[in-house]
């Protein structure tokens, strides 16, 4: 009888000593359902330590002092969106000639204010393509332990290119000797890259297979890296199961990229009927940034952009979006990407109208920034909707994205993982 009572007692005493977790419950106007396309009325969404517990119609919640309650009443719920193409240690109000002086440290504190920015603009998951030293895996982690906002990163570290590529950086004298910190040549050297990006900490890891626009003395369609270089950039990237991105302006090279296993090709401009159906039979996913060529054409020349690299803006921009319709009507897979830094961080949303007006319903463009994007992160059962089981990643927009997809652009709350980061 004593041992029955002391069990019951150190029972009890245990209960009542474990901590308990407040649960925040979110109610709404409405909630988009990004996998159905269903807009529901009156949600619940109940939180519990940054993931969904349940997701509930005209529910009242049992609300105890450690709860909190957050009323929505005008508002639709929206899974926190996702851009899978930013660089957020560049500013496009610098010109490339005065970036060359900044600094890596300067360049890091640059994109934690940048992430701050796109956090605040609806975007709780980014893949940051590229930047020098390393900065943007630090800003990840600086992040992750809480030491600055921003969203979830999937950072690349530096992206790999050939010597005198994209990736390299053209614009120094040869009397410096400098070289651009992810440039490789030869199949073995690139596989010594990318384990170099991953040592230091890299999740994903981007190369540059074609020329670019904002690159000196590149032409933009041209192929740079070889089929068997990127098959070994590939190879040794997915056999740590990261996701390899592949900048591919120009025809060719985007089909070797494909042809090498790629995840993702970003930019895909010059796209021909072999290319899209490459990729609708690798499954592979385009990332096509339509809404920057505006932001280039309207304020680069008093952004200091150079003619050589307007003159290639031009050359694309139509192009560009003339593939995108393409692809869109062929039904290829398709995720947000804007190449945000090419046009102020935080107007990453203004892609979405544009996304519409080449071709695909608002649904579809909605999807590309969520479900999409989370497919193409394999983070398909943890992001990317508001379902049990998901991360608390929750915007709240103005009116019904799927009649104005324009609300997006102006976002009134922004949690992530539970937390309330505007409101």
């Amino acid at each position: 009888m004593k041992k029955s009572i002391l069990a019951a007692s150190l029972a009890l005493i245990c209960a009542t000593s474990l901590p308990s977790h407040a649960i925040t419950y979110i109610s709404a106007k409405a909630m988009l359902d990004v996998e159905t396309g269903k807009l529901l009325k009156s949600p619940l969404i109940s939180i519990d330590n940054g993931k969904i517990i349940a997701v509930q119609q005209n529910t009242k919640p049992t609300i105890t002092e450690e709860d909190e309650y957050i009323q929505l009443p005008e508002l639709t719920l929206v899974p926190g969106l996702m851009d899978m193409h930013v660089h957020l240690t560049s500013d496009p109000t610098v010109s490339r000639s005065e970036r060359v002086g900044q600094s890596v440290p300067r360049m890091a504190v640059k994109a934690a204010h940048f992430a701050k920015i796109t956090l605040e603009a609806g975007f709780t998951t980014v893949r940051n393509v590229g930047a020098p030293g390393y900065s943007v895996i630090a800003l990840r982690d600086g992040i992750n332990a809480g030491d600055v906002v921003g969203p979830r990163i999937w950072a690349a570290g530096p992206s790999l290119g050939i010597t005198g590529g994209h990736c390299d950086n053209n614009r120094l004298p040869p009397e410096l000797k400098y070289t651009a910190d992810g440039v490789a040549d030869g199949p073995w050297a690139v596989r010594v890259k990318v384990r170099e990006n991953i040592k230091y900490g890299a999740n994903a890891i981007k190369f540059c297979a074609t020329g670019g626009v904002f690159s000196k003395g590149t032409k933009v369609g041209a192929q740079q890296y070889s089929l068997e270089e990127m098959q070994a950039i590939v190879s040794e990237a997915h056999r740590r199961d990261l996701p390899v991105a592949a900048h591919a302006h120009g025809t060719s090279g985007i089909k070797d990229a494909i042809k090498a296993g790629v995840d993702s090709v970003e930019h895909a401009s010059f796209l021909d009927d072999e290319a899209i159906e490459l990729a609708l039979k690798h499954g592979t996913w385009l990332s096509m940034d339509i809404y920057n060529t505006e932001y280039t054409l309207a304020y680069g020349e008093q952004n200091g952009v150079d003619e050589e690299n307007l003159n290639k803006e031009r050359l694309v921009s139509k192009r560009q979006r003339d593939s995108f319709s393409r692809a869109v009507k062929a039904g290829v897979n398709m995720v947000f990407g804007t190449d945000a830094a090419i046009y102020p961080h935080g107007d990453n949303a203004k892609q979405f109208s544009r996304m519409v007006k080449f071709g695909m319903s608002e649904l579809q463009a909605i999807q590309a920034a969520t479900i999409n994007s989370a497919k193409l992160l394999k983070m398909d059962t943890q992001l990317g909707q508001i379902k049990k089981g998901y991360a608390g990643d929750i915007i709240a927009v103005k009116g019904n994205p799927l009649n104005d997809i324009s609300v997006l652009e102006q976002v009134p709350f922004v949690m992530k993982a539970g937390i309330v980061y505007k409101q």
